[in-house]
């Protein structure tokens, strides 16, 4: 179901859904977390996603209202992201996720490591 389709219900779970429908989306808010990063920070700390991905994903949680970006007018240009209200109050349920996870894994497949790789590249993402 994209995006659009989801924003249509009227149900809390649905819009919440929308907001955080892709992969990306909450590893951004947590690798964020209550600090501010700048993009190419963001890129090196989740480094299997694409800049484009990223970019798209960072534009769309700002018009959700999940985050803040700050632009400085220097040069080199300077813009930093940072979490917003709401998106600060996603963090305890995402680590109530984890938590969940932990608990319900099935044996062998936990590492004990919390970064999240990529089979393909064996990349992590910094948490």
């Amino acid at each position: 179901m994209k995006k659009n389709e989801l924003m249509q219900y009227s149900c809390p779970l649905g819009k919440a859904m929308a907001a955080l429908g892709s992969k990306w989306k909450p590893i951004i808010v947590l690798v964020i977390k209550d600090r501010k990063l700048r993009f190419g920070e963001l890129a090196v700390r989740i480094n299997v996603i694409s800049r484009k991905v990223l970019t798209d994903q960072l534009r769309e949680m700002e018009t959700d209202g999940l985050i803040i970006r700050e632009e400085f007018k220097e040069l080199p240009p300077r813009v930093e992201y940072s979490l917003t209200e709401k998106g600060l109050a996603l963090l305890p349920i995402l680590y109530l996720l984890e938590e969940w996870e932990a608990k319900y894994q099935v044996k062998g497949v936990y590492n004990g490591d919390c970064s999240l790789a990529d089979k393909k590249t064996k990349k992590a993402v910094n948490v």
